[in-house]
């Protein structure tokens, strides 16, 4: 049986989007799971949109997400290279070839005179095509004679070569994930295969790096469902056997219509891309998944359920998990949904199956941006406390600066609830209460507790104002934790402020 080959081939015009990290996903899934090989392909034939730095970017999302390409213009492998814009030579030679068929031709017309018979059609109501209706009227070395074409050739005319569609056939068709369909090939038209700097469009350049990357499954966008019957007769025309093809539908909006774009995420406050990209030539960042403090495994996770689900339903599944299961055959056909949300959802899920040693390393890089030192102890222990309330790790921070700094101010819906008149006097023996203790929290809470039942007060009637003494509002985690993590001196200090500012 034929080794599985995958390859993802983004062009390095930007950053890589939620919808391209699913395609490159389902790729490395695919393969993995067939025991393939995933190949990193840079198609930078459009030197008009490329943007320095897009390549590096590529290589470091996938990199941070784990999938390693088996080969690609930084790993290498046995058909390289692979960036297109290094595979001239290969493409001068299969041009030659196919011009040598009578699937290819010569066209000469300027983009003045298409656009002025474009316009012609357009002002009868009619919408023009370069196809098999119009070709022969058009200048090309299908209705030229061939004393013309030569001389054109001689004086080195500018030309692109156009396939040449068959007339009147049904081409049928067969997506892994769409099923059966057929097309016309009168409803198609001729499109470029080679431009006038001699250089293949997309078209013709990656039918030739999957024949020569002996590529067996292309997985890729649904925008290039239209395309599948051009690529199929380009294989023919080349003699070549096709792969088999399998389109993704789109990651839609949160709100469910249309395709999910760049300017959703910032009108909305997500990302859409899995690592912060500045660009050139504005100096705009945008941000991403990385640096907004999702791990890599909820990330991918979060994505690989855009358009696929596992056979027992379930959300969370690692990697591992995912190859084993994955198949194309399972790829919904409707567009999958965005929502900010799930991904949220996803993370925190995550940050909850972590250890609390493995969350150190990531806290501490957060607790070093805010100038903040504490032992590791400390730490591991405001982790385990913090940790089921938070979905990043920064929140364990940013809901936990009570750990580190003393309240600036007492919130007033909490003040008006937790503290009355004879509050400062409860707080004022408390102090005095444990002043003494050892100071651990089983001891902390049986002193509350001593002191709640001599005054005959509930425990909330003592821990409630504790606590706003402490946080500066009403959440937190259990108090005698919190009072037994920053310790008896800072404790006093706190509850004494309060008394002060509320009484």
């Amino acid at each position: 049986m034929e080794k599985v080959r995958v390859r993802f081939a983004p062009s390095p015009t930007g950053p890589l989007h939620l919808g391209g990290v699913r395609t490159a996903l389902y790729d490395y899934l695919f393969a993995k799971h067939n025991g393939g090989d995933f190949i990193l392909r840079i198609e930078d034939t459009d030197t008009q949109r490329y943007v320095p730095g897009s390549e590096e970017y590529i290589m470091e999302a996938l990199e941070w997400i784990g999938m390693v390409p088996d080969e690609s213009p930084k790993h290498g492998g046995p058909y390289a290279p692979y960036r297109q814009s290094e595979r001239r030579d290969i493409y001068d030679r299969y041009t030659e070839q196919i011009l040598k068929t009578d699937y290819a031709y010569l066209a000469f017309d300027t983009p003045e005179e298409l656009d002025q018979i474009r316009a012609e059609f357009e002002a009868r109501g009619d919408v023009f095509a370069y196809n098999y209706e119009t070709r022969n009227r058009l200048r090309n070395s299908i209705s030229l004679p061939e004393e013309e074409v030569k001389k054109l050739l001689e004086e080195k005319t500018p030309y692109v070569i156009r396939f040449k569609m068959p007339l009147d056939r049904i081409i049928n068709l067969n997506d892994i994930i769409r099923g059966k369909f057929s097309v016309n090939t009168n409803t198609l038209d001729d499109k470029v295969l080679v431009k006038n700097d001699g250089m293949p469009t997309y078209h013709f350049a990656n039918i030739i790096d999957d024949h020569e990357m002996k590529i067996t499954h292309v997985i890729r966008g649904e925008e290039w469902l239209p395309s599948m019957a051009l690529h199929v007769l380009l294989y023919e025309a080349m003699g070549w056997d096709a792969p088999e093809f399998a389109h993704l539908s789109l990651i839609l909006k949160p709100e469910g219509k249309g395709k999910l774009s760049k300017r959703d995420g910032d009108k909305f406050g997500f990302p859409v891309f899995p690592l912060n990209f500045t660009d050139p030539a504005t100096g705009n960042t945008s941000a991403g998944y990385r640096e907004e403090g999702y791990l890599p495994e909820a990330f991918i996770n979060m994505v690989a359920m855009l358009g696929w689900s596992p056979a027992d339903n379930k959300e969370i599944v690692s990697m591992d998990e995912m190859i084993k299961e994955f198949d194309l055959n399972k790829v919904h056909k409707a567009g999958a949904r965005f929502s900010a949300e799930k991904a949220k959802w996803f993370n925190q899920q995550y940050l909850q199956l972590m250890s609390n040693e493995a969350i150190l390393p990531e806290f501490k890089k957060v607790l070093a941006e805010n100038n903040v030192e504490v032992s590791d102890e400390k730490a591991l222990k405001i982790i385990g406390l913090m940790k089921e309330r938070a979905t990043f790790v920064k929140d364990i921070y940013n809901d936990g600066k009570f750990f580190f700094h003393a309240p600036e101010s007492f919130d007033e819906k909490a003040s008006k609830k937790a503290w009355s008149p004879e509050t400062a006097v409860l707080m004022q023996e408390l102090t005095e209460a444990i002043s003494s203790l050892d100071f651990k929290a089983e001891i902390i809470k049986e002193s509350i507790h001593h002191l709640a039942e001599a005054k005959g007060l509930g425990m909330g009637k003592v821990m409630m104002p504790l606590r706003l003494s402490l946080v500066g509002e009403l959440k937190g985690p259990d108090v005698p934790d919190l009072m037994e993590m920053i310790g008896k001196e800072e404790t006093i200090s706190r509850i004494n402020k309060a008394i002060e500012t509320l009484k």
